[in-house]
C-alpha cells in the first residue's frame, strides 16, 4: 500500500474529484483528513464509506479561504495523527458561476481568485511547515487554465492558470527540502460541477469531439493524484498533468 503509515490532507475533500482522492488515499493506506465547506452530507458519506472498508479518517468543515480555518484542519488532523503531514491535496475550488466580462463585479471575481487560488497558497503554506523530506502536494487546476475556459469562466479559468504558476514557483521554493509539487489538469469529469454549470448539449458535444469519446471520471483523476503524490513520481516536480482524454495537448 503505496501510502502506508502517511498523513494525507484533501481540501474539498468530500465529494465529486475530492472523494475520489480521499477514497483512494484512504484505500492505499494513508490516514486522511479530508475537508468540506458545504456539502455536508456528501461529505458524511464519503467518510462512512472510507470507515467501513476498514480506512482512518477524519471530517473537518472550514472554508479554505480563511487562513483560520485553514490552520484548525491541520490542528485537527495533528491532534488525531500526529503533527506531521505527508501529502497535500488541494481539490477546494469552483467556478461559482458563469458570468462575462460585463457581467462580473469586482466582489465576484475576488470571490473566485479567493476560491481557487488563495485556499491553494493557504492550504500550501500550512501543509509545508509540517512536511519533511519525501512530501507531496498535488494540486487540483484545469484544463480552462491551460485553454481559457469555455464561455463566462474567465475569472475561474485566469484562478486555474495561476494555480498552474504556483505549482511551478512552489515546486522550485519546495523541492530542495524534498518536497515535491505537482497539478492535475482536468478537462471533461462527469461531476457536479458540469451538472451545475455546464449544458448538457455542451457536455455531449465535448464528449463527442473527445478522442476518446466520452467524458472522463472523479476516480481517473484521483488515480492520477495518488500518482503524483507517491514515490512512484519521485522524480517528476512542477508538473501540470492534462487528465482531458485528448481534448487538448499542452
Amino acid at each position: 500500500m503505496a501510502f502506508q503509515g502517511k498523513v494525507a490532507v484533501v481540501t474539498g475533500g468530500g465529494r465529486d474529484i475530492g472523494r475520489a482522492v480521499s477514497l483512494k488515499l484512504a484505500a492505499s493506506g494513508a490516514r486522511v483528513a479530508l475537508n468540506y465547506c458545504n456539502d455536508a452530507a456528501a461529505a458524511e458519506r464519503t467518510l462512512a464509506d472510507i470507515k467501513a472498508a476498514g480506512g482512518q479518517a477524519l471530517l473537518v468543515r472550514g472554508d479554505m479561504t480563511q487562513a483560520a480555518d485553514v490552520e484548525a484542519l491541520f490542528a485537527a488532523s495533528a491532534e488525531a495523527f500526529g503533527p506531521a503531514v505527508d501529502v497535500l491535496v488541494n481539490v477546494t475550488g469552483g467556478i461559482v458561476a458563469r458570468k462575462t466580462l460585463e457581467e462580473m463585479d469586482e466582489t465576484f471575481f475576488d470571490r473566485v481568485i479567493a476560491l481557487n487560488l488563495k485556499s491553494v497558497f493557504l492550504a500550501t503554506k500550512a501543509a509545508a511547515g509540517r512536511m519533511g523530506a519525501g512530501g507531496a502536494i498535488v494540486n487540483v487546476a484545469s484544463q480552462a487554465g491551460r485553454d481559457g475556459g469555455g464561455g463566462g469562466a474567465s475569472a475561474y479559468a485566469t484562478s486555474k492558470g495561476a494555480v498552474m504558476t504556483f505549482t511551478r514557483s512552489m515546486a522550485k521554493e519546495l523541492g530542495p527540502r524534498g518536497i515535491r509539487v505537482n497539478a492535475v489538469c482536468p478537462g471533461m469529469i462527469s461531476t457536479t460541477f458540469h451538472d451545475t454549470f455546464t449544458k448538457p448539449e455542451i457536455r455531449a458535444a465535448v464528449a463527442s469531439a473527445t478522442p476518446l469519446k466520452r467524458e472522463g471520471q472523479a476516480a481517473e483523476v484521483a488515480e492520477a493524484i495518488a500518482y503524483l503524490a507517491s514515490e512512484a513520481s519521485s522524480f517528476l516536480n512542477g508538473v501540470n498533468l492534462d487528465i482531458n482524454g485528448g481534448t487538448y495537448f499542452s
